[in-house]
């Protein structure tokens, strides 16, 4: 089963927590500095706001799944889309652990497909191996994504590491 997924980066996290916990008729699932979650099953969603970034609003959507195998389908599935994905394996973000692949609209906006393998007590930051994956239409092509950097999208991060 998935799970759609929302991130807002926010001005203010007290007053935001007010607010989506009265809209959402409960208290976060989970809460730490600077950034809470609530897991709600009507309507799923994983829907997330942390402060900081380098704008308030949507920091990036995305679709959360129960196993590898099924991150594997969404994530072909975002690559075909969008021509190219940021894979994270082992990546430790957002108090969570898990494997990601980080995918762009025609607007510009993030996507995310991602499984969460374990929790953090800490944000997290980084993964334990990031690539590159995209399609000519004949031929998969991955290449070393060292310049992973949640500002940047995939193509600023592909150019700036395959400079």
């Amino acid at each position: 089963m998935s799970r759609l997924h929302v991130h807002l980066h926010v001005r203010d996290l007290e007053q935001s927590i007010r607010f989506y916990t009265t809209l959402f008729a409960t208290e976060p699932a989970r809460r730490e500095t600077g950034y809470a979650k609530w897991m709600l099953d009507d309507p799923k969603v994983n829907f997330a706001i942390s402060v900081g970034g380098e704008h308030t609003g949507v920091g990036h959507l995305g679709i959360q799944v129960d196993s590898d195998d099924e991150l594997a389908s969404v994530s072909a599935r975002a690559q075909e889309a969008a021509g190219a994905v940021l894979i994270e394996r082992g990546a430790r973000c957002c108090y969570a652990t898990g494997n990601k692949a980080w995918a762009e609209d025609p607007q510009g906006i993030r996507w995310e497909t991602f499984h969460t393998t374990g929790q953090l007590d800490e944000a997290g930051h980084g993964a334990k191996e990031s690539f590159i994956s995209a399609s000519d239409g004949e031929h998969e092509i991955e290449s070393a994504a060292c310049c992973c950097t949640a500002g940047k999208n995939i193509a600023e991060q592909k150019a700036a590491c395959c400079a």
